[in-house]
């Protein structure tokens, strides 16, 4: 299994606060936003809880502010560090909670094929732009809960309850079962390969 393991410290940072991490291959389309507002479509090649390489046509200054929005992870902000041939790479501003937040979203994409979830290798996964909702268990519990992201075929899911893996469950309007946990919460495997209508009141 991949964990994100501290690397050697930055010169940007007192010493007690210097702290940077390996970058993991990650492939992950976006769209992003300069100062000026401008918008272009993106790519996360490289990424650590720290900072991103992006393949972009964009050619931001060093030291600009960037808003991109990245599948699976949503809304990253940060500073742009340099700039290469084909994109550039960004610091990551987080406070130390989004960041642990961001490793363990990391760190479960890197994992993913060894945590064997069909619905990666299936379909597309997007990041929902609605994504509180509440997951149901068949005992007629409800907890509220955050979607990672989603496809077709399941769902990634940020919930502080652990419903044991195989629990029946219900997403929305959306049956399935959970098949794996990991460090944010759970993750689901519809009972079906759902219809693209079933997830328009997330998307």
């Amino acid at each position: 299994m991949y964990s994100f393991q501290q690397a050697s410290p930055t010169a940007h940072r007192p010493h007690s606060e210097q702290r940077s991490f390996q970058r993991v291959s990650v492939n992950l389309p976006g769209r992003l936003m300069l100062p000026n507002h401008e918008e272009f479509d993106c790519v996360a090649l490289h990424m650590s809880p720290g900072d991103v390489f992006f393949a972009c046509h964009a050619r931001p200054r060093a030291g600009e502010r960037i808003i991109a929005y990245v599948d699976h992870l949503g809304r990253i902000e940060g500073t742009v560090e340099r700039l290469t041939d084909d994109g550039f790479v960004i610091t990551v501003n987080a406070t130390d909670r989004k960041r642990e937040k961001l490793a363990a979203q990391l760190t479960w994409i890197a994992n993913k094929h060894e945590l064997g979830l069909p619905e990666d290798r299936q379909h597309d996964r997007l990041t929902p732009r609605n994504a509180r909702t509440e997951l149901a268990l068949d005992d007629g519990r409800h907890y509220p809960c955050r979607i990672i992201d989603l496809s077709l075929s399941g769902a990634a899911v940020d919930i502080e309850v652990r419903p044991a893996v195989g629990t029946p469950v219900q997403l929305g309007n959306m049956r399935g079962r959970v098949v794996r946990h990991f460090q944010e919460g759970v993750a689901i495997e519809f009972s079906s390969v759902q219809p693209k209508e079933a997830l328009t009141e997330f998307l």
